[in-house]
């Protein structure tokens, strides 16, 4: 089973949802590190409840994304991590060869639309809202070092109701990215491995 590495900046959710799944068979992988770009992030105390090796790395305390990416890199492998998974993670990350292919991102939204730079959470919401969209959903993709860029791997759509406000929408989403990542990295655990 592969090895893997959970990195999150917020309240670690996804992150929980992936370890639980693996440890519940639905996943073929070990969860071996949780990685947070803050201090604050609500999810350390989450993780290392359920046991797992936490760690944090700040990305002000280095010159560069390739710097802060390098840092990152070495906690996973210094853990023995063989994928990177990006749950909620907010940090540019820059790919270095030896890591393409093998770091997934879950995501608020159908990429390749509502993605990039500063489109993550609740600025998803509010833009599909604001478009009109009759459905959205989560997506994850590989990470290129691109924002929202890398090869889509699995999708999963749900309805924009009439009336609904961008924490509604996000509530449904999110419940759609519960669903999604579990499926998605079993899968490509199962296909690219």
């Amino acid at each position: 089973m592969k090895r893997l590495a959970l990195f999150f900046s917020g309240t670690g959710g996804n992150a929980l949802n992936l370890l639980r799944a693996c440890r519940e068979g639905r996943v073929p992988a070990i969860p071996v590190l949780g990685l947070a770009s803050t201090p604050k992030a609500g999810g350390l105390l989450r993780l290392e409840e359920e046991g797992l090796l936490t760690t944090v790395v700040v990305r002000k305390d280095f010159d560069s994304d390739e710097a802060f990416s390098e840092a990152c890199y070495r906690a996973a492998e210094a853990a023995g991590a063989e994928v990177i998974c990006l749950c909620g993670w907010l940090k540019k990350l820059s790919v270095p060869r030896r890591w393409e292919g093998r770091i997934l991102n879950i995501h608020p939204g159908l990429l390749p639309q509502y993605g990039g730079p500063g489109m993550y959470g609740m600025h998803v919401h509010r833009a599909v809202l604001a478009a009109g969209e009759r459905e959205s959903g989560a997506s994850v993709h590989l990470v290129d070092g691109e924002y929202d860029h890398g090869r889509i791997l699995r999708q999963l759509r749900v309805p924009v109701l009439p009336g609904d406000t961008p924490e509604d929408l996000q509530k449904r989403v999110y419940g759609a990215e519960m669903e999604l990542f579990p499926m998605a990295l079993a899968a490509f655990l199962s296909e690219e491995f």
